[in-house]
């Protein structure tokens, strides 16, 4: 295929944030009859990000969307990528991605940005496959395994995604009974409603964060998880039976100086130790299946302890301490920290060391959790990630908002599409369940 044309522009993602959108153009050199196909693709942006994640490039022209302008990136797109890129006979994703981290040529895609990177390397995995004639979820790990995922949906929102007292980010409901992924949605949306009610009587504000989900002033971060298991109780669902709890507490937000600070409650300062206790009890009293960053990124020694006292019962997702980085991974695969890792596509960088970073987990029986970021868009690139690499559970919001009910959507097409092959993971989504 050669690439015809690459072309960038400012867009906005869910914030109301700009961010980048790139269409790439492919025409067939063998076949003169074929039309052009044009793939187009934008790229989130999140809030609570690791420190070794790609770097988004901002403009920083406080006279421009206070800084966050992408000018930049849209530019590096239509220059310096668009020149290098057009009339070029392109082979592959990974060659294609190739061509664009040497282009950048730094380690963390910091001179022309991985906003920028990631756009045409997300439209060329589109483009590609329409020229194929194949469905996006196809062309991921061609002819390997398919399969419908768990949504893990973010039903209250705390921490950075919320102007409330919670200090933890998310609290996920992930129906997992159901025989089907659009029974699934279903069970979730009804929890989801029930929910609002339950908030609404107990005189709560029932506001949504960034990610759709509840944001309440609650008396204490338990109650987030008592509330929600009413709502399942009250929705007509059993808790740990038929929906069970998935929580990212995003944890990396509350380190400071070897410490825990519940920034948002009690102000209290509290060691990996008592982090560790407190992860123990609630798993001990709470259907959990899964716990993302349950330590923080620099906290090597409570994330090796976390591991070792619960690795054998939930899934534990490293998200900020590997950062979708295969290398990082591999560091993380040889201490024995985690037993799954997030997903994201924008803190590598690219389509192709997406997908490298995934098959390093699955040969190494780790688990991979595909997510979308707390700025997101209405593109649709992760539903088909999830089913194209057999994940299982993707997070991608709440009950609302349409930047995250876009994934859904897609996934309910996907399923109706695959017909009599879609096959619903259910609980074996989630690690020693």
């Amino acid at each position: 295929m050669i690439i015809e044309k690459v072309h960038a522009r400012e867009v906005l993602d869910s914030r109301g944030n700009p961010t980048v959108e790139a269409e790439v153009t492919l025409r067939d050199s063998k076949s003169s009859n074929r039309e052009p196909v044009t793939g187009i693709a934008i790229v989130p942006s999140g809030a609570s990000t690791g420190e070794k994640e790609a770097v988004e490039l901002r403009d920083g022209d406080p006279r421009r969307y206070q800084g966050k302008g992408v000018s930049k990136a849209v530019a590096n797109v239509n220059r310096t990528i668009a020149e290098s890129l057009c009339n070029l006979n392109i082979i592959s994703q990974q060659h294609l991605d190739e061509e664009l981290i040497r282009l950048d040529g730094t380690s963390n895609k910091s001179k022309l940005g991985a906003n920028a990177i990631l756009s045409v390397s997300m439209a060329f995995a589109r483009a590609l496959a329409l020229a194929e004639r194949t469905p996006l979820y196809r062309t991921f790990f061609p002819g390997g395994p398919l399969s419908l995922p768990v949504p893990c949906m973010n039903v209250i929102n705390g921490g950075r995604h919320a102007d409330n007292n919670v200090d933890f980010q998310e609290f996920m409901i992930a129906p997992h009974s159901a025989p089907s992924f659009k029974e699934a949605i279903r069970m979730g949306e009804e929890t989801f409603h029930v929910l609002r009610s339950i908030l609404k009587t107990k005189g709560y504000f029932t506001g949504v964060g960034d990610e759709g989900g509840f944001a309440p002033n609650l008396r204490s971060n338990e109650e987030a998880v008592e509330v929600i298991l009413e709502a399942i109780t009250k929705a007509g669902y059993q808790p740990g039976k038929d929906i069970s709890l998935c929580l990212d507490p995003a944890t990396s937000e509350m380190w400071e100086n070897g410490h825990y600070v519940l920034f948002k409650s009690t102000k209290e300062k509290i060691s990996s130790d008592q982090l560790l206790a407190l992860w123990t009890d609630w798993v001990r009293q709470y259907p959990i299946v899964l716990l993302e960053d349950g330590m923080a990124e620099n906290d090597w020694t409570g994330w090796k302890a976390l591991t070792t006292q619960l690795g054998g019962n939930i899934e534990l997702v490293g998200d900020d301490i590997f950062c979708t980085n295969p290398a990082i991974l591999k560091k993380g695969i040889e201490e024995r920290v985690a037993n799954s890792i997030l997903i994201k596509l924008n803190q590598i960088g690219t389509v192709s060391e997406t997908l490298e970073t995934i098959r390093l987990a699955y040969k190494n029986n780790y688990n991979c959790f595909i997510s979308h970021r707390s700025g997101e868009t209405e593109d649709t690139t992760i539903a088909d990630l999830v089913v194209g690499t057999n994940a299982g559970h993707i997070k991608t919001g709440s009950g609302c908002r349409s930047e995250r009910i876009a994934k859904f959507n897609r996934l309910l097409r996907i399923e109706e599409e695959l017909g009599s092959q879609a096959v619903f993971i259910g609980i074996k989504a989630f690690k020693n369940k």
